[in-house]
């Protein structure tokens, strides 16, 4: 350990830290941690059907670790149906049929994309961390990457790191 920061740390220990060096030890921003993406297969993997292993379902682009969760997204669940894919045309109609449990919600109402907002903000960003995003969300059609990507904001959590 270098001379200084033995000096730092030591006055920490005593309780006469100057303030500047107080403020740096208290306040250290988190690293940026790299954002995964997630193919349609890769995120199947995660339905809840292997004990064990996490749970995921995403909403808007947005994976969610549902495994806090798996009584209801667990295997034999009643909302099982949902995970392991992109389920927000399911999530916005409140539907669990198989041709709604997709991520397009071409010819939603109004009053379902209120819903999907509400549900997304108020349980899956309120209560799930996230833990990437599907490749449809981060890439355009063509592969490149969507300029307009911007990772969403939850504070409350800290990103997970499964690896």
């Amino acid at each position: 350990m270098a001379g200084g920061a033995v000096r730092v740390l030591l006055a920490a220990l005593l309780g006469v830290l100057p303030a500047a060096a107080e403020r740096e030890l208290r306040f250290k921003p988190p690293a940026e941690a790299p954002v995964r993406l997630f193919t349609e297969p890769d995120l199947a993997r995660y339905d809840g059907q292997q004990e064990g292993q996490p749970i995921y379902l995403a909403v808007k682009g947005v994976v969610f670790d549902v495994t806090s969760g798996k009584e209801f997204y667990g295997k034999g669940a009643p909302y099982n149906a949902l995970v392991g894919k992109d389920s927000t045309r399911g999530v916005a109609k409140m539907s669990l049929d198989p041709a709604d449990l997709t991520h397009d919600i071409t010819g939603l109402t109004e009053e379902e994309l209120k819903s999907l907002d509400d549900i997304f903000n108020n349980v899956y960003k309120a209560k799930y961390p996230i833990v990437g995003y599907t490749s449809r969300r981060i890439l355009n059609e063509d592969g490149s990457p969507n300029l307009d990507f911007k990772p969403e904001d939850q504070p409350h959590f800290n990103i997970k790191d499964e690896f």
